[in-house]
């Protein structure tokens, strides 16, 4: 589905300006259109270091992304470019390219840290790219890291402290790329060669001490372990000779230094092969609508002095996505049951049964479509919905069986009619004629097929409308002694009692079977539901389990590196964890 993703040139998705970040519309309309689940890569690095080289890379294009040969910063705010991807043939590939950190012209950290927050809370791979080596320069600058928990929420509740709430950032960061360009050092250490990840992982490690020098040298380092759930380095030759760098997007391969194309390409490969799928807590798969929606809310916190808080942004997405979920639930059945429903029905119970079986995918479709339906809201919404669709439909079936039962009383009964207003059974043995005919169309009547629910009870309103004109005719016929006709009275009033006991019965019959739907259509929501938090239990214990293997593995690597007071803390989230990880069954609980 490449056309579902052609954009010939990157789009600026939030904008800087008059000091403040905007989102741009026509990107949003680009992701609207974007149904594929979505692979989200964004880089971020102080400017002019070649961000807009790489991603142009990653997109396949020589030109795209503004990559400039001078000291000025071209990228304001943040650029989108949504392609193909060249790996996964169902997924989108966005590349989020963002202004260069520390631009002299615009003077503005705050919106640094900004710009630094979205990119992580976005993506579900993040570059930062750097010149040089990883040194102390290196990690000064990366002190946007370090703020993280100044802008960012894992939880809306104000009862966690920022401590508490910082320990689950790993469990919704995207994974951490740091790319190295202009790179000059030997990877070696004590004579042997080294990774590029080993080179990242030693430049890691803690230093002993307490002093306030010791924390500032320790705390980026910190963030980047415990927050970031997989870690990796590229480091990069530079790509040609000093005064052909100007035209670095016009060079060719050939005309680049044979070891950073090779480095770039090796760059590329692992972020189509690794990159995964930008994902929201409880595996909700992220796709181009569901990415403008946490842009919009990102955006939207910013403008009010809020903090981006991850729960907060998944929340209003549920809001816009559970209603569309009972919106396509609904229309599915009303589909379905315009297809296979005909009206009138011979029996209750077969509408009934036609209701059962178009509410269940209904539901199946509600299911599929929503998440994060706190006290199940809008599932309650669409049970009511459900339930008033199906007295709907009784009750459009009940006219049509009685139009239609009508419609052919008129029709067998007319001529009858026509005769009594002749006369032609006001004389002499005209009324045992008259019971004679009438039992002749009541057959008749019988016999026709398809009348639905209300026949009987059409024809015996029609008989009760009748019985004076049938009475008239019994007193009147000469043949008939006066003992004659108070037995036929009393057979006659015996007879409308008997069909009224009839009709009553079939009324508490039809009752029960509507009660008898009400009870099972109930227990279809509940089954469901509790397939579905089963699933959602099974997948919030998964993730859970997840972030407590890195924990651990962190926690083996402080403890290996000497730091028992770090390694305490990490032993105390991981026990939070814990907790968390054996409460979860309490999810499946249907309120």
């Amino acid at each position: 589905m490449a056309s579902e993703t052609h954009m010939p040139n990157p789009n600026c998705l939030i904008e800087y300006s008059n000091g403040q970040l905007k989102v741009n519309q026509e990107a949003l309309e680009i992701l609207s259109a974007i149904s594929q689940p979505v692979v989200v890569v964004a880089i971020v690095g102080l400017y002019r270091t070649g961000k807009s080289y790489l991603m142009n890379k990653l997109a396949g294009k020589k030109k795209g992304f503004f990559v400039g040969s001078t000291v000025q910063s071209h990228t304001k705010g943040i650029w989108m470019w949504c392609v193909p991807h060249p790996k996964k043939p169902n997924q989108t590939l966005v590349l989020l390219d963002t202004e260069g950190l520390g631009d002299v012209e615009k003077g503005d950290n705050q919106n640094d840290s900004w710009i630094f927050a979205l990119a992580i809370l976005l993506s579900s791979t993040f570059v930062y790219n750097s010149m040089g080596t990883i040194n102390q320069q290196a990690m000064d600058q990366l002190h946007y890291v370090t703020e993280l928990t100044d802008r960012i929420r894992a939880r809306s509740s104000s009862n966690t402290s920022e401590v508490q709430d910082s320990a689950d950032f790993v469990s919704f960061f995207p994974d951490f790329v740091w790319t190295l360009r202009d790179f000059s050092l030997e990877l070696e250490i004590d004579g042997k060669s080294i990774s590029p990840d080993t080179y990242l992982e030693n430049s890691l490690k803690l230093k002993q001490g307490s002093d306030e020098k010791v924390k500032n040298y320790n705390l980026p380092r910190l963030c980047i372990r415990k927050f970031f759930p997989k870690k990796k380095c590229f480091v990069f030759d530079r790509p040609t000779q000093r005064k052909k760098l100007a035209q670095l997007e016009t060079l060719h391969d050939d005309e680049l230094d044979p070891e950073f194309v090779e480095q770039v390409a090796e760059f590329c490969s692992y972020i189509f092969s690794s990159s995964r799928t930008k994902t929201l807590p409880g595996g909700i798969q992220v796709n181009g609508p569901r990415l403008e929606s946490l842009v919009l809310n990102y955006i939207a916190a910013i403008s009010s002095g809020d903090l981006l808080c991850m729960e907060s942004a998944v929340l209003a997405l549920a809001q816009t996505e559970n209603s569309a979920a009972v919106q396509k639930a609904l229309a599915h059945y009303d589909q379905q049951m315009g297809q296979k429903v005909q009206l009138p029905t011979d029996t209750l119970q077969e509408l009934l049964d036609l209701h059962g079986a178009c509410e269940r995918e209904a539901i199946e479709i509600f299911m599929k479509h929503s998440f994060s339906d706190l006290d199940q809201v809008f599932q309650k919404e669409l049970e009511t919905q459900l339930e008033k669709k199906c007295d709907n439909f009784c009750e459009q079936n009940k006219k049509a069986s009685s139009d239609l039962c009508s419609a052919l009383l008129q029709k067998i009964f007319s001529p009858l009619e026509e005769e009594v207003k002749q006369g032609i059974y006001s004389k002499p043995g005209g009324y045992r004629l008259l019971l004679q005919k009438l039992q002749d169309l009541k057959k008749k009547y019988h016999e026709e097929p398809k009348k639905g629910i209300e026949a009987e009870e059409v024809l015996q309103n029609y008989m009760q409308s009748k019985e004076d004109m049938t009475n008239a005719i019994l007193q009147t016929d000469q043949t008939l002694t006066e003992k004659e006709k108070e037995i036929e009275v009393e057979r006659v009033k015996a007879e409308l009692a008997n069909a009224a006991t009839k009709m009553m019965e079939e009324m508490q019959k039809k009752t029960q079977e509507m009660l008898e739907q009400k009870e099972k259509s109930h227990q279809e929501h509940i089954r469901q539901l509790t397939m579905k938090m089963e699933e959602e239990s099974a997948q919030w214990k998964k993730e859970h389990q997840e972030t407590l293997a890195l924990k651990l593995q962190e926690q083996a690597s402080l403890l290996r590196e000497g730091f028992q007071n770090e390694s305490r803390l990490l032993h105390m989230e991981m026990e939070r964890l814990k907790d968390t990880i054996n409460n979860t069954h309490r999810r499946c609980v249907i309120q």
